[in-house]
């Protein structure tokens, strides 16, 4: 028997690693993902491990998330502009200071029990859109290029926490768990 989420949704067996954006950025960048996209269910983070499944407990992984993610120091990191991948219609905000710490954080927690070939290559961002139709993203995008210029609450923040999430059936993200860089945890 599959369990359920309090949404109703059945827990799948894919699990990421995210580190949300505080507020008030957080809200701002979530009201602008309604206004894109009015379908999606916002949550504004930067992705460190992306979905996969996992061959061990999810009570292993954290293990393993919580041993490595305690070598790493907090970090400030700098949301930038709004761009679109080359490979794939996103539209997502980049980032510009604490850029390489993530990627140093993904790749020293895609290993072992962790490791997953990603579909793309690890590039940290904030994704603002996706799932567009071919003809909607040049409209979305310049949308969310005039909005993100109109952001008062763009300043740095600091990637203090991570986060531990599994997916459902109805591609609502639950939280599991979460730890503090630099720290040892449960």
């Amino acid at each position: 028997m599959m369990e359920c989420s309090e949404n109703g949704g059945q827990l799948v067996n894919s699990y990421a690693l995210v580190a949300y954006v505080p507020d008030p950025l957080r809200t701002f960048l979530d009201d602008l993902r309604r206004e894109l996209v009015p379908a999606c269910i916002p949550n504004a983070h930067i992705t460190i491990l992306p979905p996969r499944p996992l061959l061990v407990g999810p009570e292993a992984a954290w293990r393993q998330i919580c041993l490595r993610v305690a070598e790493f120091p907090c970090f400030i990191t700098q949301p930038r502009e709004v761009e679109i991948f080359d490979v794939s219609p996103v539209i997502y905000i980049a980032i510009g200071a604490g850029f390489p710490q993530l990627q140093r954080l993904h790749d020293c927690l895609n290993t072992d029990s962790l490791e997953f070939p990603e579909v793309f290559p690890y590039y940290p961002h904030i994704t603002l859109a996706q799932e567009l139709a071919p003809e909607q993203i040049t409209e979305v995008w310049e949308l969310a290029r005039r909005r993100w210029a109109e952001c008062p609450v763009k300043q740095p923040f600091p990637v203090e926490t991570v986060t531990f999430v599994q997916n459902t059936s109805r591609n609502e993200w639950i939280d599991l768990v979460d730890c503090r860089l630099g720290e040892s945890s449960r």
